[in-house]
């Protein structure tokens, strides 16, 4: 039965790889139900409110759990869907100072009905198959280096500098036991994937985690240092769920309280880097699990984008900002994850952190952040379909590589590969070789790119 729900066989692959690639894909994301929350109640909105801590982390993972199991089901992809960062900061950041809570969350969920309109009538679909095969394999490469940056970064292994934009550790050193066991994990975890070893990054999590609880209970280190999570054993496995942020969204009212001009910017900032992040996202993982074809295509590919934007929806309609395709999906694929089902377990596990809140607070980012920075790596193989030797390919690749750990944004790398690609084609004369909706995207990003010259302008 579930091979034939699921088509285990016809993508090679078993129901423990699954099992496994899901159980992986939830470690590497569990953070999102804490900093999710930690996000959005960092900041007030237009009237001084602030959202409780508590009931974010119910919408957080309520909305994800929903989420991912619908993309399970319809879209039968191996992808992970919950509160997108970007996303989030651009509902407390620039929305919530404008208007209320619920004004804001209301243009979350208009983000999603936008989102499904684009993907129901296929205009979606037609433009990420007309973005050249070159920049798709760029994509992954590019969010390979990105998710391994966002693993670096959180672990504490990079850290701004001084005197430099970057560097090695908070110092320029590495010192304190998260740098330390991130180390570990990340060596541990490298040896057991060579030598293939069952569940290895799922492994390396589980004991790096482990010796993260024992050393914190050992020795003093400041919880700083930990990021987030700070590990420790819960007080208690069972914690209740607070349902008091669902359905808590005003669909319209932002355009009356902040004025049409900035409800829209807002909106349409909301949906760019939701389009784009889940293009560039859904692009990358497939390649990665060799789902994509010949031609660059992804199988399900609408039903996928519907649901991306119906998790938009949820997000917004129980306040836990706008729900996307998850970059750390990747790390499920890493250890096997090609089907629906991996989603099914992911899925699982996050309803089940609606009670069991406390069990997700035990891993921190020293033991999950080797997963994204293996498979980092392993994304970064797709650079060998990059033709490099045609400057007309290789510059847009380039761009699209490099923008996206650089600026730490998917949509930005994505922006900037199409619009140096097609600005490359029209100064050769090779007018044909670019699809109208190339043009029309190109536009958009320039838009994006130039926003706040726009609202100079027109506001």
């Amino acid at each position: 039965m579930l091979d034939r729900l699921f088509e285990l066989t016809g993508r090679g692959t078993t129901v423990g790889r699954e099992v496994r690639g899901g159980l992986t894909t939830f470690m590497a994301m569990a953070y999102i139900i804490l900093l999710n929350p930690i996000i959005l109640a960092g900041a007030t909105d237009v009237t001084g409110a602030r959202l409780s801590i508590a009931e974010l982390t119910t919408s957080t993972a309520l909305a994800a759990a929903i989420s991912t199991l619908l993309m399970a089901f319809v879209g039968n992809a191996p992808f992970a869907l919950a509160a997108g960062l970007g996303l989030n900061a651009v509902v407390a950041y620039q929305a919530a100072p404008h208007m209320t809570w619920p004004q804001a969350m209301g243009l979350v969920v208009l983000e999603g009905a936008v989102i499904i309109v684009l993907a129901v009538t296929g205009l979606r679909t037609l433009i990420m198959n007309a973005i050249p095969l070159a920049l798709k394999h760029a994509i992954s490469v590019g969010i390979g280096l990105f998710i391994a940056l966002i693993g670096l970064v959180d672990a504490g292994f990079v850290a701004r500098g001084t005197g430099t934009p970057v560097q090695l550790g908070a110092t320029g050193h590495l010192t304190g036991w998260p740098v330390t066991l991130f180390c570990f994990g990340l060596l541990l975890m490298i040896v057991l994937y060579v030598r293939r070893t069952p569940a290895a990054i799922l492994v390396s999590i589980a004991v790096t985690a482990v010796l993260a609880v024992v050393v914190n209970a050992l020795v003093p280190v400041p919880a700083k240092e930990w990021g987030v999570v700070v590990p420790h054993m819960p007080e208690s496995l069972v914690a209740a769920p607070s349902f008091g942020l669902v359905w808590q969204f005003d669909l319209f009212g932002g355009f009356a309280r902040a004025g049409a001009l900035t409800a829209t910017v807002v909106l349409f900032t909301l949906v760019l880097s939701g389009f784009f992040d889940a293009m560039g996202t859904i692009i990358g993982v497939s390649d990665e699990a060799g789902l994509v074809d010949q031609v660059g295509r992804v199988p399900r590919l609408g039903r996928i984008l519907t649901v991306d934007g119906v998790a938009g929806m949820i997000g917004g309609s129980v306040s836990a900002s706008a729900n996307t395709v998850f970059v750390e999906s990747a790390a499920g694929v890493g250890e096997g994850a090609r089907t629906g089902l991996a989603s099914v377990v992911t899925g699982a596990l996050l309803g089940l952190t609606l009670l069991f809140t406390p069990i997700a607070a035990v891993v921190p980012a020293a033991a999950a952040a080797p997963a994204l920075v293996l498979v980092g790596a392993l994304m970064m193989t797709q650079s060998k379909n990059v033709p490099w030797t045609d400057i007309e390919l290789a510059v847009p690749a380039f761009l699209t590589i490099a923008l996206m750990p650089f600026t730490y944004s998917i949509t930005n790398g994505v922006g900037a590969g199409v619009i140096s690609y097609t600005l490359i084609k029209a100064a050769r004369g090779r007018f044909a070789e670019i699809p109208w909706l190339l043009w029309a995207v190109s536009l958009v990003f320039l838009a994006y790119f130039g926003i706040d010259a726009l609202r100079a302008l027109f506001g």
